[in-house]
């Protein structure tokens, strides 16, 4: 019986001594200099140092398994509208915007000051920028995903001023020519990509009617500078506040956008080439 008491006190005696938790200790490199001190870690590790050991544990643990910042794409604070217009910047050559940084390769790519444009071949892109935007404008219009009703009236449309200019160069004896490749091939794909990849479409129409407020107005006026005795041509007109009108559109595809994930984003956003390859290809027919 007396043998059995000392176990009992020996057992006791560990539990409550040997088996306590100890606070848990925190090194330091030598290394890390005064700037460790000076941003508040040595405070943070006395303040572990003092709690029971599987707290302290749990909170290194914590801190160490923390979450990454997640990943931050060019001009994704704004909006995705500011993501494609990012990557469309980077598209243009250091001539059309002092962000580009492609190589001038084609006529068109060069500043349109060194353009020597025709009037036949001005022609021929208006006829095939009208076959753009007429499509552009009956995709919207019969929406075969419901988002794309979004983007109609929005006071950007472009197919019946181009009609107008049209008409007005016949009445000034001009032969309006019939759509050319560039424009069929272009008006084809987006009908294509409007029924079977709405990203990809996405990308288009925001370059088709951004492209054509910027630059293409300044291309419109150096091209009536040199063939048309600077008349202002209706396609370079808009009824109602410019700048509204392209905020407008900017705060749908944003909010269109929100539903998608990243993976269909950085789809839209790979789409811009593709786009600046087939408006490219019309442009050059002013120069033909």
């Amino acid at each position: 019986m007396a043998s059995l008491t000392a176990v009992s006190h020996s057992s006791c005696f560990v539990s409550e001594t040997q088996l306590k938790p100890r606070p848990a200790r925190v090194f330091f490199s030598p290394g890390r200099g005064t700037s460790f001190l000076k941003r508040g870690s040595f405070r943070v590790a006395r303040r572990i140092a003092n709690m029971p050991l599987k707290k302290a544990a749990a909170v290194v643990v914590a801190a160490t398994t923390a979450e990454k910042p997640k990943k931050r794409y060019p001009g994704e604070a704004k909006g995705f509208v500011e993501e494609m217009r990012f990557v469309a910047m980077k598209l243009h050559t250091r001539d059309q915007a002092k962000e580009g940084e492609k190589e001038v390769k084609e006529p068109q790519e060069r500043s349109v000051v060194k353009w020597e444009p025709s009037v036949d071949g001005y022609l021929k892109f208006l006829v095939d920028s009208k076959l753009v935007y007429d499509t552009l404008e009956k995709i919207v219009e019969d929406s075969a995903y419901p988002f794309y009703a979004e983007f109609r009236n929005t006071g950007l449309e472009r197919s019946e001023k181009l009609a107008k200019d049209l008409e007005w160069f016949k009445e000034q004896g001009y032969n309006i020519p019939e759509p050319s490749s560039p424009g069929v091939t272009y008006a084809h794909h987006l009908k294509e990509l409007s029924e079977t990849d709405p990203q990809a479409f996405i990308c288009h129409f925001y370059n088709v009617y951004f492209a054509h407020s910027a630059g293409g107005r300044m291309i419109g006026k150096k091209v009536a500078e040199k063939i048309l005795d600077n008349k202002e041509l209706e396609f370079y007109k808009w009824d109602g506040e410019l700048p509204q009108l392209l905020q407008n559109v900017r705060d749908k595809l944003n909010k269109v956008a929100e539903s998608w994930t990243r993976e269909e984003k950085d789809h839209c956003l790979e789409e811009t080439e593709k786009s600046f390859k087939y408006s490219g290809d019309i442009l050059r027919l002013v120069l033909s």
